[in-house]
């Protein structure tokens, strides 16, 4: 049976946009979501998907895929839909609210979180330096 899940997440980001709103996705990350970990904070990230923030943004039944911006570097982004625990406008909060199980990889580190286990890096604080090369 196919989830209704990626049909209310476009629905979502369509009457975001429709309505000026920014749209917003909460992600639980595991092992298979593809995010820049060192802004991954107690296994979720926020992620802006409007279209000034994101680029070639592809929401399908299975995958949201997009390029955006992290500190001046770009990343390729991939969340399975599975993992989307919520999208919302930034500007008022409205959206909707997915249930998301923890999987094994989460499981793990969320015990190596509490018996010391390394944290991935912060991310640089301060403006983003770029280099002129000629």
């Amino acid at each position: 049976m196919l989830s209704t899940r990626p049909y209310l997440i476009r629905a979502i980001y369509e009457w975001c946009t429709d309505a000026g709103f920014t749209p917003h996705l909460l992600v639980h990350v595991d092992e298979h979501t593809r995010v820049p970990r060192g802004y991954v904070k107690d296994g979720q990230i926020v992620l802006n998907v409007g279209a000034g923030a994101v680029r070639d943004l592809a929401i399908d039944n299975d995958w949201v895929l997009f390029s955006a911006r992290f500190s001046g570097a770009s990343h390729e982004i991939a969340v399975p839909v599975n993992r989307v625990a919520a999208i919302f406008a930034r500007e008022n909060g409205q959206g909707m609210h997915f249930d998301v199980q923890e999987t094994a990889g989460e499981l793990a580190a969320n015990t190596a979180v509490e018996t010391g286990g390394e944290l991935p890096p912060e991310p640089p604080k301060g403006r983003p330096q770029l280099k002129v090369i000629k």
